[in-house]
């Protein structure tokens, strides 16, 4: 385990396909929400233990998808409750997470189930794209992975990334779903566009949506929402406001 190393492991000098100043801000970063997260651990399990409407979406899944079915899961973290819950129901799901001390504690898990999870370290803002192969050492989440996946999910991973990223991740993962595959999403509602916040004695920059605004992203990257519930949500941890968490089963077109 490197807890808290760079987010990005690709020599400096070298061509990484994206090497502008603004991509390695970006990257900077990302590489401090890692370290955030190394040190938030399973503390973030203790903090938001109810997961209702993300349950829900994994239900909604499990009664669509055929056995076996491959599911990425964007922001994993420890695998609870979603990596859990999926491959207990027969599907093969990938985790990625950016931190190392939430796939360590996902790997350490035993997970029921026929196909056992697989786990990889890489930033959500590469996947799709060459930089899954060359810098994270894992090609079928580039390239060679489009249209592998029959769903996507992803709660509460992209309020990580600014506003005028979103559009972008979410159409490099329609490009990794199968034709008709799905996205289940978990969100915050709220505007809010990568506005520093305290988040378990730590600092994270949170990006949100209102309902209709999060509607019209997904319908603009390529996908048919169709269903789309809101959630208050009261976290057990102290520090932290209530929420409106909001759950959206989306669809890929074309």
């Amino acid at each position: 385990m490197t807890t808290g190393q760079i987010s990005d492991p690709f020599p400096v000098g070298e061509d990484a396909g994206d090497d502008e100043p603004d991509a390695r801000r970006r990257r900077a970063a990302r590489a401090l929400q890692a370290v955030a997260f190394d040190t938030i651990g399973a503390g973030y399990g203790d903090a938001f233990p109810a997961k209702d409407g993300q349950l829900a979406c994994g239900r909604q899944l499990l009664a669509e998808l055929e056995p076996g079915a491959r599911v990425l899961d964007v922001g994993c973290g420890t695998g609870e409750p979603t990596v859990r819950q999926l491959a207990a129901g027969g599907l093969r799901v990938t985790g990625t997470d950016l931190s190392d001390v939430m796939l360590t504690l996902a790997r350490e898990a035993r997970h029921p189930g026929e196909f056992p999870p697989d786990f990889h370290r890489i930033d959500l803002y590469d996947l799709g794209t060459e930089r899954a192969g060359q810098v994270w050492n894992a090609p079928a989440l580039g390239p060679l992975g489009m249209g592998r996946f029959a769903a996507v999910t992803a709660f509460f991973s992209l309020i990580l990334l600014p506003q005028d990223e979103i559009p972008t991740v979410l159409g490099r993962l329609r490009d990794l779903l199968r034709p008709g595959g799905l996205l289940a999403l978990g969100m915050v509602e709220a505007d809010l566009d990568h506005v520093p916040l305290p988040f378990l004695g730590r600092e994270l920059r949170i990006s949100g949506y209102l309902r209709e605004d999060l509607e019209r992203v997904l319908v603009a990257s390529g996908f048919a929402v169709e269903e789309c519930s809101g959630h208050p949500y009261a976290p057990a941890s102290t520090s932290l406001p209530p929420e409106e968490q909001l759950f959206l089963c989306c669809r890929r077109v074309g």
